[in-house]
């Protein structure tokens, strides 16, 4: 492992530090890293935000994406603190970064309180409608009309 490598993994564990100490919203920290400079950080801010999608990877890559003025993160990496969970990997491989360094895995952050595994389970489930939060389907013809306006739509940028 390279020593820059090693500097922004330590940013990122120091982020989820002041996390911690400054009741942010709980122990995790993310850099986001594009030619070596650091172009996009945070922490969990979850609780002092009020918001359960300010998790720190989400925090990073939205300052990131502004940095950058673009909704994508080509050539980028991203250090985290732990495994991203499933709202954050999702966000990461959308952004589509080149890499991603993790210092912590899922199990840990189970171990300390943090346990996504009900929603990998949840993902995983055909049977929507049977989810912990019951999902049913209404108005999908209705739906499917802007779907195919977007289909048709000549000037639309592609992500």
């Amino acid at each position: 492992m390279s020593h820059e490598h090693e500097k922004f993994m330590t940013r990122a564990i120091e982020l989820a530090q002041a996390g911690v100490d400054d009741d942010l919203g709980g122990p995790f920290g993310c850099v986001i890293v594009k030619d070596g400079e650091i172009i996009g950080e945070g922490n969990n801010r979850v609780t002092s935000t009020l918001d359960p999608t300010a998790h720190a990877e989400v925090v990073a890559i939205r300052e990131a994406c502004k940095n950058l003025n673009s909704f994508q993160l080509d050539g980028c990496v991203v250090y985290t603190s732990c495994e991203p969970c499933p709202m954050c990997l999702g966000a990461i491989y959308w952004a589509r970064p080149t890499s991603i360094f993790i210092a912590c895995n899922r199990q840990d952050a189970a171990e300390a309180g943090f346990d996504d595994e009900f929603i990998y389970e949840e993902i995983s489930s055909p049977d929507f409608a049977s989810r912990k939060v019951p999902m049913s389907m209404l108005m999908r013809e209705a739906g499917l009309v802007v779907f195919r306006n977007w289909i048709e739509k000549p000037d639309k940028v592609e992500y």
